[in-house]
């Protein structure tokens, strides 16, 4: 028996992960336990969890294995600066000093946090470093249903590779093609999210969701003036016009000058016209170089499989255009695709890459299963626990039978509530995928205002994503597949004249009826909607419910967004669930068995929750 611990941390988006025998057991983001979102830091608490939830300590690991090697980085540091010299000296001279501080010595520093799990614990022989884009990578093939893929990691940077294509075969993952620093897809996408106005590495989904408002005018000087593509999709940027490698700021005011408009303002200026169209504009030229190096890709390798990671791969609309073109047969995203995914990934290429360990594949089909235990692998609680901390919190609640959960959060929810749903084990990655979410009726042309405005506090153009029965999909969506993960985008069908079925008296029998199903909700400004498919062997109580309320309204979709205010963390305790229900205009609060209904409640949590957090 092995225990591996997989360790992402000190950038951003810390966790950890720890596998068993090559099964991914237990895996966090340190954010959800210390509420400060994208943290950086140690993941203590994470680590504490993975431990606990194996029923381990820190002593029973056999292996710890970091997901970058500091030295390369540090090295990349070294020579950027000096290629650019003297320009970027301020940079240099705040950078350094962290560097030498910490960074450089994190070796030491793990070492030094690791004993504070378990003071006996002796890391000098079991402490690993892997590259950065191989945890991608290995965090991409090693839990997919695939036995051989081609595997595309993009992100901002790791040590030096920016872009990686890797074969993996059975156990083995052997990178073939690198893109180096600074030419980066990553740092390009996330220099416009700076210039509309966004924080860099958590906004560049908002620049997204902005795109289709605009008009892609721009693509053209952004082709002939930025980025050089060629037709494998392999690309170099003007590094004339970017800032990141000698400042502290991703680009300067020749890039400005080129757009003829400085960066926005961030929450203090509107988005009018031309932000949006350099939002489409960007989104444009970023799916012309994941099409064309997806195409390439296939007609070089001939493999029939395609595994995606790194942070370009949360990129759903994109994803979802590699998708539909059908250059390869089955296509597989890391749900946790960024670096907390990195801590899995760093676990597996330690039991395959090191350990040479054989492998066993879950399925030789993508959509029977894969490794990632649906991405529910935080942490739970019993309803004894959950009944407690509601009695601490002077929570008024009622409890429920099992038979009654679902089907009184349908109807609920069907009756134009705004619902809070926490149960089971938490998802691990950006997504809520129905263990903590926000539920609403996709069929309300008001809800998505409402979530907006009074609930997640967030911008009016952002959308939100629908859960949708598996077993029908195709009915209401351009899609035949799966998307358990939320990590792609499809078209949302025109749904008038549905031939519904909806129950008599809440009983087993059904009146058909023809009726106009629209969804409005889920629906982006382009018709499209970034779609979770629910089934029962992924997430039995989250389908039920899903059930219900088709029974009850002929509509077997629900919206689903994360349970989490903007600029907070998704809520991983009973504690925090209900602090998020109270501080923001939720109307139920659906937590393990028990339901608590805003207007019953005597808690005096009534300031809003983003006067607490910072902005994202």
């Amino acid at each position: 028996m092995t225990y591996i611990l997989g360790i992402s941390a000190f950038y951003h988006d810390s966790a950890a992960a720890v596998i068993k025998d090559g099964i991914i057991k237990a895996a966090a983001q340190e954010e959800r336990f210390s509420r400060l979102k994208f943290d950086a830091a140690y993941p203590y608490q994470a680590i504490n969890y993975c431990l606990s939830y194996c029923e381990i300590g820190i002593d029973d690991i056999d292996y710890v294995v970091f997901y970058d090697k500091p030295y390369l980085k540090f090295e990349r540091l070294i020579e950027t600066y000096l290629t650019f010299s003297p320009r970027g000296f301020n940079s240099f001279r705040k950078v350094m000093p962290v560097w030498l501080k910490t960074k450089l010595f994190q070796k030491k520093i793990l070492q030094k946090n690791l004993l504070r799990h378990g003071a006996g614990f002796d890391s000098n022989e079991r402490l690993l470093f892997t590259e950065h884009h191989m945890s991608h990578a290995a965090s991409a093939f090693y839990p997919s249903p695939f036995d051989e893929a081609i595997i595309l990691t993009l992100d901002g940077v790791g040590e030096w590779a920016t872009s990686t294509v890797s074969h993996g075969k059975g156990n083995d993952i052997k990178i073939l093609k690198e893109i180096h620093f600074p030419h980066s897809l990553g740092l390009f996408y996330s220099a416009f999210t700076y210039y509309v106005g966004f924080k860099v590495n958590s906004g560049e989904y908002k620049l997204m969701g902005l795109a289709p408002y605009g008009k892609p005018k721009y693509v053209n000087m952004i082709l002939e003036k930025l980025i050089d593509i060629k037709n494998d999709g392999s690309f170099r940027l003007n590094m004339e016009y970017f800032g990141y490698c000698v400042g502290l700021n991703m680009i300067n005011r020749r890039f400005e000058k080129l757009f003829g408009m400085p960066a926005r303002k961030p929450e203090k200026t509107s988005i009018d016209e031309f932000y949006m169209d350099i939002a489409a504009s960007t989104q444009k030229v970023l799916e012309t170089i994941l099409l064309r190096m997806t195409r390439a890709l296939a007609e070089e390798y001939s493999v029939k499989n395609l595994c995606l990671a790194g942070g370009v791969a949360l990129n759903c609309v994109a994803n979802g255009k590699i998708i539909r073109e059908n250059n390869f047969e089955q296509v597989w995203v890391q749900p946790a695709a960024g670096d907390s995914g990195g801590a899995i990934g760093a676990a597996l290429a330690g039991w395959y890459g090191y350990l040479d360990q054989p492998r066993h594949i879950c399925s030789t089909k993508m959509y029977v299963k894969d490794g990632m235990s649906s991405a529910l692998l935080g942490p739970s609680f019993d309803n004894e626990n959950i009944k407690s901390a509601l009695i601490d919190m002077s929570a008024d609640f009622t409890a429920l039978e099992n038979s009654e959960l679902t089907k009184t959060c349908a109807k609920s929810i069907a009756e134009g509530k705004v619902v809070g749903w926490f149960q089971g084990r938490m998802e691990f990655g950006p997504r809520a995928l129905g263990n903590r979410s926000i539920l609403a009726d996709p069929r309300i042309d008001t809800i998505q205002e409402k979530i907006n405005k009074v609930i997640k506090y967030r911008e009016r153009f952002r959308p939100f994503a629908p859960s949708v029965l598996r077993e029908e999909v195709a009915e209401w969506f351009e899609m035949e597949g799966p998307s358990p993960y939320m990590q792609c985008t499809a078209k949302v069908k025109e749904t008038h004249d549905k031939l519904i079925y909806v129950s008599v008296d809440d009983g087993e029998d059904y009146n058909e009826i023809n009726t106009t199903i629209n969804l409005p909700a889920i629906t982006h400004v382009d018709n499209s909607a970034r779609l979770q498919t629910v089934s029962n062997e992924d997430n039995p109580l989250y389908h039920q419910l899903l059930l219900d309320f088709k029974k009850i309204t002929g509509c077997p979709i629900l919206v689903n967004t994360s349970f989490n205010v903007r600029g907070e963390p998704i809520v991983a305790t009973p504690f925090d669930a209900y602090q998020c229900f109270m501080r923001s205009g939720l109307d139920i609060l659906f937590i393990g068995n028990f339901m608590s209904e805003k207007n019953k409640q005597t808690s005096d949590l009534n300031e809003e929750l983003s006067k607490e957090y910072q902005l994202d």
